[in-house]
């Protein structure tokens, strides 16, 4: 199941969200999602754990929980919406 984990310090790691997330079961991925000009965090990223169960508790412990002075918003991840293509204008 794929995670969101949004409302993220910028001081937060992937080992942060990792840690966080193994407190409820195996977490086969925690991906922080980064700015490509800045290299600095986006305040978000996402978290796969293949046990629904584990990944439930995990969702239900940790929405709204504190980390890193913020309170998280966790939630099940939705699709990616297919964007159109941007045109070239030069």
């Amino acid at each position: 199941m794929k995670i969101y984990v949004g409302n993220l310090s910028y001081s937060t790691s992937e080992e942060d969200i990792r840690t966080a997330f193994a407190a409820y079961g195996t977490v086969d991925s925690a991906d922080l999602i980064m700015d490509r000009g800045t290299g600095r965090s986006k305040g978000f990223g996402f978290v796969e754990m293949s046990v629904d169960s584990e990944a439930k508790a995990a969702i239900d412990a940790l929405n709204g929980k504190d980390m890193d002075g913020r309170n998280l918003n966790v939630n099940i991840a939705k699709p990616r919406e297919e964007r159109p293509e941007r045109s070239s204008r030069y």
